[in-house]
């Protein structure tokens, strides 16, 4: 019964952190957008995701340079430097075969505390390996300076409203 308990947690667990939108605030150098002042008009913004998608990642950084831009009482950006980094990392697991011991958290939680205690589990592990994973991360950075008034004509500068309309990510994925 205490198996079942375990993995229904683990599977509770793991449907919530799945349920995370993508753009989201990045906490603790997680995935997600960060930024940092430069100066009173100028921002680095960062946005940082699973998975290889350029374009997805350069939208929800573009996004946030508006949503920053509008927040800061200003109508436009700039774009004056950028940068696209994808890291691929090939996870290559090996076939086991025999027994190994894990240790299983358990909380109970009654109506003022709660208690933490771990029990071990014994597992038999076999099988034929075919294959690996492969993990990929993407980091989008953006300089961006912004500014009100009658917006640069380079190809480089932006109306923060207009991106705002155009990129807003679905936040239910």
């Amino acid at each position: 019964m205490k198996t079942k308990f375990i993995a229904f947690l683990a599977v509770i667990v793991m449907t919530g952190c799945a349920s995370q939108p993508d753009y989201r605030q990045a906490s603790n150098g997680g995935f997600g957008y960060t930024e940092s002042k430069l100066s009173e008009t100028q921002y680095r913004v960062h946005f940082k995701g699973r998975g290889s998608d350029k374009s997805k990642a350069m939208d929800y950084a573009m996004y946030r340079s508006a949503e920053l831009t509008l927040l800061k009482g200003y109508d436009w950006f700039v774009v004056t430097d950028r940068e696209t980094m994808v890291d691929k990392e090939r996870v290559q697991t090996s076939p086991q075969v025999g027994f190994s011991q894990r240790y299983a958290r358990v909380t109970e939680c009654g109506v003022i505390t709660c208690r933490t205690s771990y029990h071990p589990t014994t597992l038999f592990e076999s099988g034929i390996f075919v294959g690996g994973s492969q993990k990929s991360e993407i980091e989008s950075i953006l300089n961006i300076e912004m500014g009100k008034g009658t917006r640069p004509t380079s190809a480089t500068s932006f109306d923060a409203r207009e991106i705002s309309n155009n990129l807003k990510p679905d936040t239910e994925s």
